[in-house]
């Protein structure tokens, strides 16, 4: 109707819908992102670990695919060791999954995670993995365009979470070394080959403690984080999705690794309590957002307008840029204290506080930082 000739899915809910992607291509337009093929692939958790696998990238102990009964999952629960965690196959962002320290968790966890999985992916199915206790959270941003080319832009910490939906996120990892971080990026840039992906794309990994790391999933799509791969590397990746959408080579530049400049922190402000998470929808009753040197804010708010009660509570996107981590946690902190918002509550507090704890800024991060924190 409008004469579009391609349709850009950001990182909503159409991003990794590949039967979206196979109606915008019936219909003569572009689809910014993967082939319909690769989302399938890398959509369906079970399916990529063994395509994974195959590409002798490191995975977790588990399943070779889906789970057909409660007595597979024991059995293989017995070999690998407990703990334990049951993940949906077709999704993510912690619905469908469950974590099992004993034979009687996984039983009463077997079927409420397939139910889970059921109502919020239209697939029952689920896969079994060993559950590391306390790993890091680390994705590498990869580019593939259809050239034969596929880079990664280095790697971004995305630990501190909460029920599975990351809070804050920052770039480069203070756990990475040169030598891992080569050795995972290479692990991402074969997984990436392996799925035959295209566009951008997000692989992601957890780090145990003492450096071992497993590949987790693909995100296929741009990621709402992707912003701090941006700000410490200086490249659009939105502008890049495009590029190799049209067919052209991705603009980087021919060298073997993109190094970060600098150190970047996203901070995600969502529209709840700080303290009991509780949704806060409503009407933004006045909004004054923070500016300065090394600081973006990606918003839609307005004063004026209303919270919705429904979909994701993240209103607001804070990033900061400096010299180093400390700088850039300094001007996180000072965005945050000029971050003003009436008529909703916000997790502005939640990050200020954060930002104060001592293991925070000492780097000592993992999936679990918000469970002692709390």
């Amino acid at each position: 109707i409008c004469g579009a000739e391609a349709i850009h899915p950001g990182y909503g809910f159409l991003a990794e819908n590949a039967h979206f992607a196979e109606v915008t291509i019936e219909c003569g337009l572009v689809f910014v992102g993967p082939s319909p093929d690769a989302m399938r692939l890398m959509g369906n958790k079970s399916e990529a670990r063994t395509t994974m696998a195959g590409a002798e990238v490191p995975i977790l102990p588990g399943s070779e695919g889906a789970l057909d009964t409660l007595d597979e999952a024991l059995d293989l629960a017995r070999q690998i060791g407990y703990p334990v965690i049951l993940k949906a196959s077709a999704g993510g962002g912690g619905r469908g999954m469950r974590l099992a320290f004993n034979d009687d968790e996984l039983s009463a966890a077997y079927d409420t995670a397939r139910n889970e999985a059921e109502i919020a992916f239209g697939d029952a199915t689920v896969y079994l993995e060993k559950y590391l206790e306390s790993p890091r959270h680390i994705e590498f941003q990869v580019l593939a365009d259809h050239h034969g080319r596929v880079v990664h832009l280095g790697e971004r910490e995305c630990s501190i979470q909460r029920r599975h939906q990351k809070i804050i996120e920052e770039a480069p990892s203070v756990a990475l070394d040169p030598d891992l971080r080569t050795e995972m990026g290479r692990a991402a840039v074969a997984a990436t080959r392996a799925a035959k992906y295209s566009n951008a794309g997000t692989v992601e990994f957890l780090l145990a403690e003492d450096g071992t790391f497993y590949f987790m999933e693909m995100n296929t799509r741009i990621q709402v984080e992707h912003h701090v791969t941006e700000l410490v590397t200086g490249i659009d990746l939105v502008k890049e999705q495009f590029l190799v959408a049209a067919g052209e080579p991705m603009s980087l530049p021919k060298r073997r690794q993109v190094r970060p400049e600098g150190h970047a922190i996203e901070f995600r402000i969502n529209a709840e309590d700080p303290v009991s998470f509780a949704p806060s929808p409503g009407r933004v009753k006045f909004l004054a957002l923070p500016s300065g040197p090394g600081v973006r804010v990606d918003t839609h708010l307005y004063a004026g307008y209303t919270v919705p009660p429904y979909y994701d509570s993240l209103i607001a996107k804070l990033l900061v840029h400096g010299r180093d981590r400390n700088e850039a946690i300094v001007r996180g902190r000072r965005a945050l204290e000029m971050f003003r918002i009436e008529g909703v509550k916000t997790s502005v507090d939640l990050h200020l506080k954060i930002l104060d704890d001592p293991d925070f800024q000492a780097g000592k991060l993992s999936t679990h930082f918000m469970e002692r924190y709390l």
